[in-house]
């Protein structure tokens, strides 16, 4: 069982998935980052100076009771919480990342059909069926046998 798992875990495609993931998920980290850090705090600034990773709703009070002035201190408090500013920031972060796979989508599906339509090329040898030597397609004789094509 050890042996088929080695066979399967080494295959092509399982390592190229699994290279896939790891860059995807250090790619997902930098487009949270991209949100988090670039683009929402001048969108915040720009509306007021809103925090939007501190935008909640208390649904149940905590242990200590608020108002909380940040999300950190709502959760520590033991609050029940509706976190809408983190989900824009999750929804700016998927758009950007759907994006940016549509993008690599469209251009693998460009360079498949650039491939598709490239010209066939014309084959510049054959064999010759007697000696099985490779010739010139346009030789009426052969070089290495003399036969007549």
């Amino acid at each position: 069982m050890i042996k088929e798992f080695k066979e399967f875990a080494m295959r092509g495609n399982v390592v190229d998935m699994a290279v896939g993931i790891i860059i995807g998920a250090a790619f997902g980290a930098i487009v949270k980052s991209l949100v988090d850090d670039v683009i929402m705090p001048p969108i915040g600034l720009l509306l007021g100076n809103v925090d939007f990773s501190n935008l909640f709703i208390t649904l149940k009070q905590g242990v200590t009771s608020g108002p909380y002035l940040t999300l950190a201190d709502a959760k520590k408090a033991g609050a029940v919480t509706l976190s809408y500013g983190a989900f824009f920031n999750t929804i700016i972060s998927f758009l950007i990342v759907a994006f940016s796979v549509f993008l690599l989508v469209k251009g693998m599906n460009k360079l498949k059909r650039q491939q598709e339509e490239a010209p066939a090329v014309e084959p510049t040898t054959k064999d010759c069926p007697h000696c099985l030597s490779t010739i010139p397609i346009k030789a009426t004789k052969c070089a290495h046998c003399t036969s007549s094509l």
